[in-house]
């Protein structure tokens, strides 16, 4: 079973990180950056993904600190 990757969204009048296929989010906070210190901390001590979405609902970054594949050789 693969690692659920963390999100940082827009929440009510703040911001939560929530796991991907989650129902509720996991924690909310006042700030953007708030939440973005905590779902990168969440993200890289269990080596998985990490987005971060906007106030328009598109994702605006990605980081991964799991086991990215190599890239093709070419």
């Amino acid at each position: 079973m693969s690692k659920r990757g963390v999100n940082t969204v827009p929440s009510g009048k703040g911001w939560a990180n929530k796991r991907d296929g989650a129902k509720r989010a996991s924690k909310h906070f006042s700030t953007q950056k708030e939440a973005i210190a905590a779902g990168r901390a969440t993200a890289k001590r269990e080596g998985t993904e990490h987005r971060i979405q906007g106030r328009n609902g598109q994702f605006r970054d990605s980081n991964s600190y799991g086991n990215d594949p190599f890239p093709p050789r070419g």
